[in-house]
């Protein structure tokens, strides 16, 4: 009985350790976007913004490879500064914002790829259709102290090519008027959320 009494001891001393080696980070969606790439007609690259990020990184800070993170991007925040265009990629004729709102990516494994480097594979969902994706990820910063609310903030930055077609976007159109593959370039800053007592 007593040799049971201080196991317990023991795990009730170790268990608030390894909580502490997590900590939850939200994005700050004044910092935050995904940047696109596409070619149109052969010729020339379209560029474009989605600002509406929402992301949760649950970090560990022992090893960031056992971390996990989601996020939420609304598509109706399309942007490529010319807003005949950006209706029509909102339209069902491309991303159907009205059926298909959001895009969603669930971290599956983190993995190290370098100095501060980064590789994420993960589940990404947009246009109603679920591809596995994998994203080279620069990052994370130093954390850094600023701003009015004085929480420490870090950041990361990722790139990878997905194809519009295997998600069933704009399948009306030839790949030759509008490139099939889209570059994607994710700028993510965090913030570090206080543990609630």
């Amino acid at each position: 009985m007593k040799r049971l009494a201080i196991v317990t001891g023991i795990l009730a001393l170790a268990a608030p350790v390894a909580l502490a080696q997590y900590s939850t980070w939200t994005s700050d969606p004044a910092h935050s976007e995904v940047d696109f790439t596409i070619r149109h007609g052969g010729v020339s690259n379209v560029h474009g913004r989605i600002g509406g990020v929402a992301a949760t990184l649950v970090y560990n800070e022992a090893d960031v490879t056992k971390s996990t993170v989601t996020a939420t991007i609304d598509i109706s925040t399309v942007d490529t500064g010319v807003a005949p265009r950006d209706s029509d990629l909102k339209s069902d004729s491309f991303f159907d914002v009205a059926n298909f709102p959001t895009a969603t990516f669930t971290s599956t494994n983190v993995a190290r790829n370098g100095n501060n480097k980064l590789t994420v594979a993960g589940n990404f969902t947009v246009h109603g259709v679920t591809k596995p994706l994998v994203l080279d990820v620069e990052g994370p910063s130093t954390p850094v102290q600023n701003g009015m609310d004085h929480k420490l903030h870090s950041g990361f930055s990722a790139t990878t090519t997905i194809s519009r077609a295997a998600y069933g976007i704009g399948t009306k159109f030839p790949a030759a008027l509008v490139g099939d593959e889209v570059k994607l370039t994710i700028e993510l800053e965090i913030i570090k959320q206080e543990v609630k007592p």
